[in-house]
């Protein structure tokens, strides 16, 4: 019941997204599963031998760095909401060390590789509507989650803008440049009608992208499109919906984007999470002149 409550009190008093909240009830009910094996029947009752003993399991079952660290967060967030309501009086995940995480670079396109992969999409009805997905995402850089919720509506052709309204009324207003604007216009007047039938299409509420049934895209449908196009070509393998927007980053950053307006565009709550775009450009920067200059 308490992880209920928790996972409530994420959503409404923490802000945090419903998937996030899932993330966090996730790594709870693995760890209680695994206290269950110490025959622990409640995670309140848990001692720090305990959450250390679940540490050495995921470093002895071969988890990534990066996924003990997600666990013992989530492990050391719901005990901190605990002591918090007082139904605990000591966090049991506070003195406990995780494994240092190597950053690695980030995956990305360049700007050649993207206008190769904007390329692929031909004139039929799929075609159309796929150019504008594809434009839609490089243009803005939002999630497809963030894609496939956008109503008509949403889309302002003539001020070049789109509206996400986010989670918890977080609305966020991010522009679009005119390729993507006139990729948008022109699957909204042609292949989004002859998708639609004879459903109405100026219905503001309507999905603004939908499939060949005149129903909502789904995230599966959107990994497909790219799939394709990726093997098309010649990205077979590199391609995802997030390199797509990691490459909209890396791009705004190579070109001039400060952290802040990029947090804003992005839609991340933390500032701290832009600076893995701004490092690895600097290394890319520092490896160019090291092989280029004659006196590095």
């Amino acid at each position: 019941m308490e992880l209920k409550f928790f996972l409530e009190y994420l959503e409404r008093e923490r802000k945090v997204s419903r998937s996030t909240a899932d993330a966090y009830g996730r790594d709870l009910a693995y760890f209680e599963k695994f206290l269950l094996t110490r025959g622990v029947t409640k995670a309140e009752d848990a001692s720090g031998a305990d959450v250390a003993a679940f540490l050495i399991a995921l470093k002895d079952r071969g988890r990534s760095d990066a996924t003990i660290n997600r666990r013992i967060s989530s492990v050391r967030a719901y005990y901190k909401y605990l002591v918090s309501k007082g139904a605990i009086s000591v966090n049991p995940a506070a003195d406990i060390k995780t494994p240092r995480v190597k950053r690695n670079d980030i995956d990305f396109l360049t700007v050649a590789e993207v206008e190769r992969l904007l390329a692929q999409p031909d004139e039929t009805v799929k075609g159309i509507r796929d150019r504008a997905l594809l434009e839609v995402l490089y243009a803005t850089g939002i999630k497809v989650s963030e894609l496939i919720e956008l109503k008509l509506s949403d889309a302002n052709l003539r001020m070049g803008f789109i509206t996400l309204n986010g989670d918890h009324g977080r609305a966020r207003i991010v522009p679009m440049g005119g390729p993507a604007r006139e990729a948008l216009s022109s699957y909204i007047a042609t292949a989004r009608k002859a998708y639609m039938k004879e459903k109405d299409t100026e219905d503001p509420n309507g999905m603004l992208f939908v499939n060949y049934m005149g129903g909502p895209l789904t995230r599966q449908g959107c990994w497909k499109i790219l799939q394709t196009y990726g093997k098309e070509s010649g990205l077979d393998g590199k391609i995802s919906p997030h390199i797509l927007r990691t490459s909209f980053a890396v791009h705004m950053v190579q070109n001039g984007a400060d952290l802040k307006t990029l947090q804003e565009l992005m839609g991340h709550e933390d500032v701290m999470a832009m600076k893995v775009y701004f490092s690895m450009t600097k290394n890319r920067i520092k490896d160019v002149y090291d092989r280029t200059h004659p006196r590095a």
